[in-house]
């Protein structure tokens, strides 16, 4: 019950800050521009806290429906506006500025992206250094001569000290058609040059699981099978089992460290295993049952348990990248900006099949629907709204990260926001690129699209979202079916 109440906080703790920002951004500009907002509203539906501010009269609303919010703005297509008031709708300021408007709701994602990125190269990143421990035999990585104690120096040219900035390079480099070099150092040897065959490299974006496909498993230390902390409830404490017990082996087989034990668990959902223990010098025999488990592999075993580690045992695994605040806003940059080409061409290729659609199931879509169609959700508003596709996943990774520190969450956040901001510049009718689409139709022809083919054009712009929110859940029942 903890977990998943923490789950829930660190997920709308995740929507507040990303609406917000979003949010803030139409709502800053907008104001800098001398637009009269009228409401400034995180969430839907039944206000739970409202305030209206004495200088601007804006009415600042947070809503029982967390998932999404908007800035209404004066329009005279919304309602009629009185003439000392017409200079402040935002239908009849310039061009420019009512582009301005609609693009900073993004343009602000993509800076508070920028920013967490830039708080955590300064405050420090640990990592696991790239070292290699298995290669797969028969895979690309074998063929290319990759060998047990290499460390990966660079991916593609791009910098790799932790396993996290290789898999980054590997998926974006992966997108080139080209063959990959990856260059490797073992101790005591100068380092190489290999080559990833690029008919090999499409498929790294299919499943996620992207060292697996190539071929590499990371170098890990040996963990005793000794219990770390239970979790409330669940069979792991059920069956008497504390913190600080050793596993000496299971069903009568001895057990050499943690993935062993992990392993045997999760083969064996709802299936009675008889362990063998040390606690306090002395021999003891329990039962345990793991819990069944549903994932897209199928079922699997769960104890709710988690291993006790000595904190030295990864010190020489690990690394730190920490930057000054100069350099931090180069890397910062540069990750934001690399993440975002990413997410461009990994949609790019989904519209031409060169990518599994399979992917939509992976990324959570953050859509921003727009101005003609936000009334039907709230009436008499005439901004942006959001809907939140993959609640449940996002709220899952929100809660992982959030457990793993705050410099996880910060990364999970800037990730999110960077998909947000490159969604809803999608020449999509109903999200923000859609609007400014309208706006470079109205540059070019001198006058704005009628209202009629405005309606028409937000019509279709509702089918495509609901097109990819229905593929995207067809895609999840196949992996609840398997």
């Amino acid at each position: 019950m903890t977990s998943f109440l923490f789950t829930v906080a660190s997920f709308l703790v995740a929507l507040g800050v990303l609406i917000t920002v979003h949010e803030f951004g139409h709502f800053w500009v907008a104001r800098r521009l001398g637009v009269k907002v009228l409401r400034f509203s995180i969430g839907f539906g039944k206000p739970l806290w409202k305030r209206t501010g004495r200088i601007d009269g804006t009415e600042y609303v947070i809503a029982a429906l967390p998932l999404g919010g908007y800035v209404k703005m004066l329009d005279e297509r919304e309602e009629p506006v009185a003439k000392t008031e017409l200079h402040r709708a935002f239908n009849r300021k310039s061009l420019p500025v009512r582009s301005a408007i609609v693009a900073a709701g993004p343009i602000a994602n993509f800076l508070f992206a920028l920013f967490a990125y830039w708080l955590v190269f300064v405050s420090g990143e640990t990592g696991l250094r790239p070292l290699v421990g298995k290669v797969a035999e028969s895979s690309v990585a074998a063929a290319a001569g990759f060998r047990p104690g290499d460390e990966l120096m660079t991916v593609g040219g791009r910098a790799t000290p932790t396993w996290e900035a290789a898999v980054y390079a590997f998926l974006a480099e992966s997108l080139d058609d080209e063959d990959l070099a990856v260059r490797v150092r073992s101790a005591g040897e100068p380092e190489r040059l290999l080559q990833l065959p690029a008919e090999r490299m499409p498929g790294l974006a299919e499943d996620g699981r992207i060292l697996e496909t190539i071929g590499l498993s990371p170098l890990r230390p040996r963990v005793a099978p000794v219990i770390g902390e239970l979790l409330p409830g669940e069979p792991a404490q059920q069956a008497g089992l504390l913190p600080g017990d050793e596993i000496l082996s299971a069903d009568g087989v001895p057990l050499e460290d943690w993935s062993a034990w992990v392993e045997y668990v999760q083969a064996r959902p709802g299936t009675p295993i008889r362990i063998e223990l040390l606690r306090g010098g002395a021999s003891l025999t329990l039962i345990i049952t793991p819990a069944r488990i549903l994932t897209d592999d199928g079922a699997i075993g769960r104890i709710g348990a988690s291993v006790q580690v000595d904190p030295e045992l990864y010190a020489s695994y690990r690394t730190e990248i920490r930057y000054g605040p100069v350099r931090a806003l180069g890397a910062a940059a540069q990750r934001s900006w690399d993440l975002s080409v990413l997410m461009l061409r990994m949609l790019g290729r989904m519209l031409i099949g060169e990518v599994s659609v399979k992917n939509l199931s992976g990324p959570s879509l953050f859509i921003e629907t727009g101005r003609q169609s936000v009334a039907k959700l709230e009436p008499g508003a005439s901004a942006t709204a959001r809907f939140t596709f993959k609640v449940r996943e996002v709220a899952d990774s929100a809660g992982k990260s959030a457990s793993y520190g705050w410099v996880h969450f910060l990364k999970f956040l800037a990730v999110v926001s960077l998909s947000l901001g490159v969604l809803n510049l999608l020449p999509i009718p109903v999200l923000d690129g859609g609007h400014l689409l309208f706006f470079l139709i109205e540059a070019v022809k001198g006058s704005p699209l009628s209202e009629r083919a405005m309606a028409h054009a937000q019509q279709f712009g509702l089918l495509i979202l609901l097109a990819l929110m229905s593929l995207a859940f067809y895609l999840d029942i196949l992996r609840l079916l398997g």
